[in-house]
């Protein structure tokens, strides 16, 4: 029987996969924006008169280590997911049996590229293949019917610490993929084009110029050069594609949003100033050769991490009476843009948060009207909104057509920005570990004026105005979008429900209880005759962000949670588990060691594992774990690696004093947070602990 069921299941993957073409009616989602770069589909079987009877279908449990927070794609029937470091998996989309399960190994050969935190945000599939990028910098297609590897590429150099975390973009027999590191090392950006049959090299377009004494790649980089002074090149620049992108077909174009310079500080890369070409820009090029044909630069000179590698989405629009092909964009810098496709010109531009860096945009050039002192110039701090999170980040927007709205996962919160202390510089090593030193610490005393927010935000892009928002929980506690031509809107929230809205008032129609946070988009696609919505579930927060209940990595369940229409499956219920904070009451700690410790968590351990020690879920909270407890057990995880597989990178350079600092730290915040918890709760038991899931 169960010979026959296999054999069953591999005709069906023959059957849905065999022609590898995408239906654009809706039955498909083949890409992270969708059949249309929206994040919309136009299904109807469930709408906003229905969506109360969606239940669960199937689910299935990720068990990979390390983040999930990907996009799924489904084409044919079979639904396509990546978790952690280089795990790709088709399930039979109507009951989530497994067909084929690849593992890339990234770990192996990824080395501090794992220090970055990201696993796999998405993927694309065309012409019968699934492409995925990993964090050692390979692009790799797998055979989208067997699960074998048709071909794998390594997108970037030897060493060069770029890595890929964002999904691919397939257009004409093409796959296009980008990178991230300027965050960490001093990266110059850049896009390829390869061959989908092949994964043979077709173009490539820099985002950033090099050195001019060793020439320019071509006319367009020239230009670009000249709005840059100094010696940036020596510091990389920065402009790293590292997450959403847009294929138009009309025009024959691929837009790339380009993201921030590096270091951040423009003083210190391009200290005479300058536009900083392509920085925080949406860039069109030629889809067929690469070359430039436009750009859009939402922050010229930027200097505050503003990137605008946020997604971009592609509309017809009336406007003033007139129809007109447009781009949306809402970057990190807390503005909303309808850009004309067809020349790139600025139609319109309206902040959706109160900002203080630009008092609006000039419409006659596009240019933001600057607040000088945002750029903190003289050594003065200066509180800048939004914050480097920014107004908007990778949790995915969508637009209606039906609603016109365009519905956007926002924060509104500040950072307070200064030059460092030291003398202005751009990158250092620290034992190994090379960091940004492109902004100093704040002041004592100078913090942001309001409290840090987040909600669901629903914007006209036409009148440029609020239709409606909805509060969301913590600071950053809206996940990824998706609507439909059913009037509704599907959003997960770091509260743990997954929710459907109605996408023309805002209204609440329907929830789920995940367990754990939603922060990852979800899709929508037909099979077996009938609709069905998928998303991934699971904290990716490393730090604590203000939830009434914040999640715990050991109690949490990643999971791909399924519905339709009448669905009745459910969720196992979720079995408390006692993860008590340890206290060693004989170990005695020595505060110059701890204080030393503290620094080394802060530059290479809390980016995982939390500000203060406090972890989010998306990694184990190391107040509670058992593994700084024993020397020699850290040390094999730290130096030898031996969680690697797990998501767990290696940090080889430490020496013995940096270990025991950390040791130290560990148990003088765990007896902090143990008497912040008797405070909170006289009477409480000190050796029960923290329980974060509470």
């Amino acid at each position: 029987m169960m010979r026959l069921l296999a054999l069953s299941l591999l005709a069906l993957l023959a059957a849905c996969t065999s022609s590898g073409e995408v239906r654009r009616d809706g039955s498909d989602w083949p890409g992270y924006g969708g059949i249309d770069e929206n994040h919309y589909s136009p299904l109807t079987e469930i709408n906003d008169h229905n969506v109360a009877r969606l239940g669960l279908a199937w689910s299935r449990d990720i068990n990979d280590g390390g983040s999930a927070l990907s996009a799924p794609i489904a084409v044919g029937g079979i639904l396509y997911f990546a978790s952690s470091y280089g795990h790709v998996r088709a399930l039979d989309a109507a009951t989530g049996h497994e067909l084929w399960h690849v593992d890339l190994k990234a770990w192996e050969t990824a080395g501090h590229k794992m220090r970055a935190a990201w696993g796999i945000r998405g993927l694309a599939y065309d012409g019968g293949k699934v492409f995925v990028g990993t964090v050692d910098g390979r692009l790799t297609a797998i055979n989208a019917r067997s699960g074998h590897v048709a071909w794998s590429v390594m997108t970037v150099g030897k060493d060069d610490e770029r890595y890929i975390s964002g999904a691919p973009w397939v257009f004409k027999g093409k796959v296009l993929i980008g990178h991230g590191g300027a965050d960490f090392a001093p990266v110059r950006g850049y896009v390829t084009a390869y061959d989908q049959q092949t994964g043979k090299q077709l173009w490539r377009f820099h985002t950033v110029p090099g050195d001019p004494s060793l020439g320019f790649e071509n006319k367009t980089m020239a230009m670009a050069a000249k709005t840059w002074t100094g010696e940036w090149w020596k510091y990389g620049g920065g402009g790293t594609a590292w997450n959403a992108m847009a294929y138009d077909p009309k025009y024959n174009r691929i837009y790339i949003g380009v993201g921030n310079g590096a270091p951040w500080n423009q003083k210190i890369r391009s200290p005479q100033g300058g536009d900083n070409l392509f920085l925080c820009s949406v860039v069109a090029l030629d889809a067929d050769t690469g070359e430039y044909v436009w750009h859009y630069q939402t922050n010229p000179g930027e200097t505050w991490d503003f990137n605008s590698a946020m997604d971009m989405e592609l509309a017809r629009l009336k406007i003033d009476g007139q129809e007109r092909d447009v781009l949306m964009h809402a970057p990190k810098n807390g503005f909303f843009y309808v850009i004309d496709r067809a020349t790139g010109k600025l139609i319109s531009a309206r902040n959706i948060v109160p900002v203080n860096w630009a008092s609006g945009i000039d419409i006659k050039s596009g240019r933001p009207i600057e607040n000088p002192a945002a750029r903190y110039p003289g050594g003065k701090a200066a509180i800048v909104y939004p914050s480097p999170f920014g107004a908007h980040n990778i949790e995915a927007m969508s637009y209606n057509p039906g609603s016109g709205l365009v519905y956007i996962p926002t924060m509104d919160q500040g950072r307070v920005y200064i030059d460092p202390a030291e003398p202005l510089k751009g990158w250092k090593h620290l034992d190994g570990q090379r960091i940004s030193v492109g902004t100093g610490a704040p002041p004592p005393g100078v913090v942001p004026d309001r409290k840090a927010t987040s909600f669901l935000l629903a914007w006209n892009p036409v009148t440029q105005k609020e239709a409606w928002r909805i509060a969301m929980p913590g600071l950053r506690g809206g996940g990824g979008t998706a609507t439909t031509a059913g009037n509704l809107l599907f959003q997960g929230n770091a509260g743990g429900k997954f929710v459907a809205y109605a996408a023309n008032s805002g209204k609440p129609l329907w929830s789920f209880d995940a367990q754990t946070s939603v922060m990852a988009q979800p899709i929508s696609y037909r099979t077996r005759g009938e609709q069905y919505v998928t998303i991934i579930a699971g904290s990716r927060f490393p730090s604590a962000i203000g939830l009434p209940r914040e999640w715990n990595y050991r109690t949490q369940q990643w999971r791909v949670l399924t519905f339709k229409l009448d669905g009745k499956a459910a969720l196992p219920p979720a079995t408390p588990m006692e993860t008590p904070v340890i206290d060693i009451p004989d170990f005695k700690i020595d505060p110059a060691t701890a204080a030393a410790g503290a620094t080394v968590y802060g530059q290479r351990c809390s980016i995982c594992h939390g500000a203060n020690g406090v972890s989010g879920g998306a990694a184990p909270d190391l107040l509670q774990s058992g593994v700084p407890v024993d020397t020699d057990s850290f040390k094999s995880v730290l130096h030898d690696g031996v969680l690697r597989e797990r998501g767990m990178p290696r940090f080889e350079e430490l020496t013995d004093a940096d270990i025991a600092g950390l040791e130290h730290y560990f148990r003088q915040r765990a007896r902090e947070v143990l008497a912040a918890q008797v405070a909170r709760q006289p009477g409480a038991q000190t050796d029960r602990g923290l329980h974060e899931g509470e």
